[in-house]
């Protein structure tokens, strides 16, 4: 989901307090649509609405690979979650209703919900298909909550879409109270009370902390947010690096976040990590496909292509490997984008399983070399399967890594 137009200043300044000649603070409303692609299907078909959903491919259609993309939360009662394998859902839950994947739907609510969003502030950065974040200038925390229910409230009577609200005033506490606020609620943090907001939460609800690095600060004796408040710095990065040095701000109540370069992204990337380390090329290509997914519409909609792809592994035993290639011209489309990181995967995994046989931690997906569309490039994939130009398609191989 991307602004009409890019301001010129950072999205998230830096500068410590805001100077007397500034009228309000700026806070970041995080927008999280609530199982985004359940969603998008229960507003064609309502009789669906609180029966257990869930798209992905059937699993009646035979032998599949296929994993769960979203669950409506009916379904998510049974234990169903993404990603997870579509005949372990069958099982946990024989009642669902399955209904295939639309991902040109997909996309063209999410261009619904951009312009929706631009209505409502002059800046909206986009993250993946269902979650960005307003920054808005608002002089109190009340007041920054009213935007984000007018918008809560829009979505739901304009387009049908359910939404989650973190708001504060870093995008790093916004994205946790965002989590904290689901399904359907608004959590706002206001800047005095961030040490209090996070000192119980588990050291897991800090996006990128992952089981992994959990079961690592668990071990450390690091079982919440607030184990690390008052810390020294020294003491904390010595076992745990930058990573530590960060904990310890954001249980302090100081997260620290850099600018965004006013000119305009110069990479953008987009990564999962898996519950449980994958040994499957299936299961690792699936997500590759629906990480470059993600990040090709956030790119198509704010009109930027890129100029170079990379694929990054973190392994099991947390060491890191990536392919990386520069591309002859710019670029732009999802089908291009999946095809060429899908390529760059198969390269690491292939090379790993010639040695060690690691198991993967975390999937990584990048592009850089970013610059802005001056004109759309029309691709053969818009005019596939009877498609117009502007429109994408793609297989039904896609499949997401995450609720959608």
């Amino acid at each position: 989901m991307a602004p009409n137009a890019r301001s010129s200043r950072p999205l998230w300044p830096d500068d410590g307090p805001a100077g007397p000649s500034e009228a309000a603070p700026r806070w970041v409303v995080y927008v999280d649509l609530d199982a985004y692609y359940v969603a998008c299907e229960l507003r064609d078909r309502p009789d669906l609405v609180g029966l257990p959903v869930i798209v992905g491919p059937p699993p009646a259609a035979g032998p599949s690979r296929g994993v769960v993309l979203s669950a409506s939360y009916e379904a998510r009662a049974f234990g169903v979650h993404s990603a997870l394998p579509v005949r372990t859902a069958a099982a946990l839950c024989p009642s669902a209703v399955w209904i295939p994947p639309d991902f040109p739907k997909y996309e063209r609510v999410s261009r619904e919900v951009r312009a929706l969003l631009a209505r409502h502030a002059p800046e909206v950065v986009p993250f993946s298909i269902d979650e960005a974040a307003l920054v808005v200038d608002a002089p109190s925390a009340e007041a920054a909550r009213e935007v984000a229910a007018r918008v809560q409230r829009e979505l739901r009577e304009s387009l049908g879409l359910p939404a989650s609200f973190g708001v504060a005033t870093t995008r790093l506490v916004a994205k946790i109270a965002t989590d904290k606020a689901k399904p359907g609620g608004i959590v706002v943090v206001p800047p005095d009370d961030v040490a209090r907001f996070v000192a119980p939460l588990p050291v897991r609800a800090v996006p990128g902390v992952g089981p992994k690095t959990e079961e690592r600060l668990v071990a450390l004796g690091y079982r919440t947010v607030g184990d690390f408040a008052g810390k020294r710095p020294a003491d904390v990065v010595r076992s745990l690096g930058e990573l530590g040095r960060e904990l310890i701000r954001l249980a302090d109540g100081t997260p620290e976040e850099g600018p965004t370069v006013a000119s305009g992204p110069r990479s953008r990337s987009t990564d999962r990590t898996f519950t449980a380390d994958v040994a499957s090329w299936p299961e690792l290509e699936a997500t590759i496909r629906a990480l470059a997914a993600d990040l090709a519409t956030s790119l198509e909609q704010e009109e930027i292509r890129y100029g170079s792809v990379g694929v990054a592994f973190r392994w099991a035993d947390f060491a890191r490997s990536q392919r990386v290639r520069a591309l002859a011209a710019a670029q732009e489309g999802a089908a291009a984008l999946a095809e060429r990181a899908v390529h760059l995967g198969r390269e690491l995994w292939d090379a790993e399983r010639a040695g060690r046989a690691r198991s993967v931690r975390t999937v990584s997906v990048r592009v850089e070399r970013l610059r802005d569309r001056r004109q759309r490039q029309v691709l053969l994939d818009d005019f596939s399967s009877g498609g117009r130009p502007g429109l994408n398609t793609r297989s039904g191989s896609d499949e997401r890594s995450r609720d959608r």
